[in-house]
């Protein structure tokens, strides 16, 4: 998402059923919002620009749109006469300087009024717990006095190490997760979480991961992992949390939802049409494929836990699917990636790209041991009937408060007509128009620059057949080069940052790493035809005869599913290092040891994906290699 006011600008869009109007249809839909809901005007356009709330199409006045009217107006006229009698309630807390204040109008005597504080992974330590009171301290005030308040955990409670020295991670432990609820009690709200990669990690106190969970949701005092709360008067709060750790089928630091969860999932959102006034917003601790969310390739991407069930090619693509067909899901939000609010992308809107009438939302965290750039930061939700508006507390800066993005819901709608036929019955009769608000903040250094293929961004090879790099200044290892492919079976490539990745055919999020920088290094990549109506991955150098051809998964897909399990890798280590200390007592202390380990399919105990090579090997030559030793 750019910062340019240009690129924020809401095409006009034909009227059904209405007379035309001269105006844009975002100056049409931005003028008959209250005073007390419109965004900024051209003099404040530097704090302030537009973002398009569903891209260009058809304009759609219905039963719901006509609901939400009638309930804005009796809203405005509720607010006027509490004007005359009172000052309104409001979360209080002061703004930052380069960005608006909080301006939605919030009263205690509305039913839909409700603020939501919003914690990202709070990896507790009891050493060191300065950081996470100052933050409690800080979401406390914000949420004094504030109507129908809440709180929401994302999930990962525990710092992931050994914190008593026991040896033994402190995370998914029980006496982790009393502390999380000491700590949760102590907002003074009514709160709820939702469990992330590391709620489970409590290997040595727990044998199964339902032996952990069951603990987990005692202490905390839950029935089932997901959540679902009426705050206000149709705003629903919704909670998927992760519930497999020791059976991850590959890194444990994916974030599973069950089979269970997602029907249930499915069920609550059928049940809560948007055509019946029902505000939905959701909360994981990773974010679902397909919200355009900033992520870390280097972390996240190539080691297969970007995404809620991002190892499964199936049910990944269920939750954004759920997205689209049904417009009562207002904004979705996420933590995980430990990242801050300060990037453009930390939130994505709704804007032509295939996301229904979702915000999706980044949430950072807020202890400087757990920030990956420094930031500490917490969100809070706040709106009403009309519209809600997403905030930052700034943790670095006494807890300030700062708006980042209003939406309003809107009489008229403008949604892609593509999508009409696949949305609920009522779905096109509401939208979103959005507000992205700049702040300071954004004047930064960029840090991880990420890259996802877009249509049109010059950087796409239309129908790929032999060499795709053969310039001299081709070479695909530079961090520079950036270009994407379809594959003859659909499946999408790209070359970024040095490496070949894998994204999802349907929304181009990335999926994993394909090719590693050392295999690529100094290599020609070509599409070729396979002779068998399908294409071909080959790598070559011009100066050997040699050339690799890499092969897709059996699933069909090409990213490298090579990170093992957490809880195995644990064990293996452990081994390891009974084995050392078994030598040195025999040895001598002062004695080098070598350890070497012999299991299974694997040649590694890593667990990380970067510092692994995809360098092919000849499987024939290996055999032989180990027979004549």
């Amino acid at each position: 998402m750019s910062l340019a006011a240009d690129a924020f600008t809401l095409p006009a869009a034909p009227v059904v059923g209405m007379a035309a109007r001269g105006a844009t249809a975002a100056s049409a839909l931005q003028a008959e919002l209250p005073p007390s809901l419109q965004g900024p005007t051209a003099s404040t356009a530097s704090s302030s620009i537009r973002a398009a709330a569903l891209g260009g199409g058809i304009a759609v006045v219905g039963a719901a749109g006509a609901r939400r009217q009638q309930a804005a107006r009796r809203q405005r006229r509720r607010q006027q006469k509490l004007q005359r009698q009172a000052p309104m309630l409001r979360a209080s807390e002061p703004s930052l300087e380069d960005a608006p204040p909080p301006a939605l109008e919030l009263s205690a005597d509305d039913p839909s009024a409700f603020v939501i504080g919003v914690l990202g992974d709070l990896h507790l330590d009891p050493r060191d717990l300065d950081h996470s009171f100052e933050g409690r301290d800080h979401m406390k005030a914000v949420l004094k006095d504030a109507p129908r308040k809440f709180v929401v955990s994302l999930g990962d409670l525990g710092e992931s190490k050994d914190v008593n020295e026991t040896k033994q991670l402190f995370s998914g432990t029980t006496d982790c997760f009393k502390l999380a609820r000491e700590y949760l009690d102590g907002f003074d709200a009514k709160w709820d979480v939702v469990g992330g990669n590391h709620d489970l990690e409590g290997i040595d106190e727990f044998k199964t991961d339902e032996e952990n969970l069951e603990a987990y949701l005692n202490i905390l005092g839950k029935e089932t992992p997901q959540f679902c709360h009426e705050v206000a008067e149709k705003v629903l709060l919704v909670g998927l949390g992760s519930t497999a750790f020791r059976t991850a089928q590959y890194t444990s630091h994916e974030v599973s939802i069950d089979q269970k969860q997602l029907e249930w999932f499915e069920d609550v959102i059928r049940k809560h049409p948007d055509s019946e006034g029902w505000q939905v917003f959701v909360f994981s601790h990773a974010p679902i494929l397909g919200s355009a969310l900033r992520v870390l390739q280097e972390n996240h991407v190539v080691n297969g836990c970007c995404w809620l069930n991002h190892c499964d090619n199936v049910s990944s693509k269920k939750f954004i699917e759920v997205v689209r067909s049904n417009a009562c899901i207002k904004a979705w939000f996420s933590g995980h990636f430990h990242l801050s609010h300060d990037y453009e992308d930390s939130i994505t809107f709704p804007g032509g790209n295939n996301r229904g009438s979702c915000v999706f939302v980044q949430t950072n965290v807020m202890t400087a041991r757990s920030s990956r750039d420094g930031r500490r930061q917490s969100r809070v939700l706040r709106g009403n009937s009309e519209g809600f508006e997403v905030c930052t507390i700034d943790h670095k800066k006494g807890g300030k408060l700062r708006l980042d993005a209003t939406v309003t819901y809107s009489d008229e709608c403008i949604i892609d007509p593509d999508m009409v036929d696949s949305m609920e019955d009522g779905a096109a009769s509401c939208s979103t128009v959005a507000f992205a608000h700049k702040h300071e903040d954004y004047d930064h250094d960029l840090w991880f620059s990420a890259y996802v293929p877009q249509e049109d961004d010059g950087c796409y090879i239309m129908n790929p057949d032999g060499t795709i790099n053969p310039d001299e200044d081709g070479d695909f290892s530079n961090p520079d080069k950036v270009c994407w492919w379809h594959m003859k079976d659909g499946a999408v490539l790209g070359v970024h940052n040095g490496m070949i990745i894998e994204y999802d055919a349907g929304s181009l999020a990335p999926l994993g790493m394909v090719v590693s920088r050392d295999e690529l290094k100094d290599r020609k990549v070509a599409v070729i035809d396979d002779e068998w109506g399908g294409s071909a991955l080959v790598l070559y150098e011009e100066n050997s005869d040699n050339v690799t051809v890499v092969q897709p998964n059996e699933d069909g897909s090409y990213w490298r599913k090579v990170v093992r399990n957490k809880m195995h890798r644990m064990r293996e280590m452990r081994r390891v290092a009974a084995a050392k200390n078994w030598m040195k007592q025999m040895k001598g202390e002062d004695s080098e040891i070598k350890i070497l380990s012999s299991y299974g399919p694997y040649t590694t105990t890593a667990g990380q994906v970067m510092g692994l090579s995809t360098r092919a090997i000849d499987p024939k030559a290996a055999a032989r290699e180990k027979v004549a030793a």
